[in-house]
């Protein structure tokens, strides 16, 4: 069975991304599913690319017993091709993605709240101008969006 490739995008791919990412890892490892995924991140910018995660969010990780490795860098146009689901962090990356996958990829790009069936706004909140509780916050919202996600994913 080939595996399914997931990419997971937000601004910078510092905050937001990088943990869910290592989120939904922890839980496809957990589940024993490792082979069944890819799974990456990303920013729609490449403010920081080749930096690791937000040391915020690194910290959030390790709280949780989960460890956050990714290295910053932007999307590129192959990703369109290479990934079969893009789960943006909100509206504005949503918007952003499929005006650069076109039409005919468009339909690969879903918002990760989209996953979380208690969710009360569609976006994933950026935590970077605010301090450690707002990192928590997003810990929290991804968790169960990431739940979703693989349970949606595994059905």
């Amino acid at each position: 069975m080939k595996p399914l490739h997931v990419l997971f995008v937000c601004s910078g791919n510092i905050c937001r991304s990088p943990l869910a990412e290592a989120l939904f890892r922890s839980l496809v490892d957990e589940a024993g599913l490792s082979e069944r995924f890819v799974i990456d991140s990303a920013g729609t910018h490449g403010y920081h690319e080749g930096d690791p995660a937000d040391p915020r969010t690194r910290r959030v990780g390790e709280r949780h017993g989960v460890e956050v490795t990714s290295i910053a860098r932007a999307v590129v146009d192959a990703d369109f091709a290479r990934f079969d689901l893009i789960v943006a962090m909100d509206r504005g990356h949503r918007r952003e993605l499929v005006a650069r996958a076109g039409p005919a990829r468009a339909t690969k790009i879903h918002l990760m709240r989209d996953y979380d069936p208690r969710a009360d706004d569609p976006d994933v909140p950026d935590p970077y101008y605010d301090g450690q509780p707002a990192f928590e916050n997003v810990h929290a919202i991804l968790d169960a969006a990431c739940r979703g996600l693989l349970e949606t994913l595994r059905a």
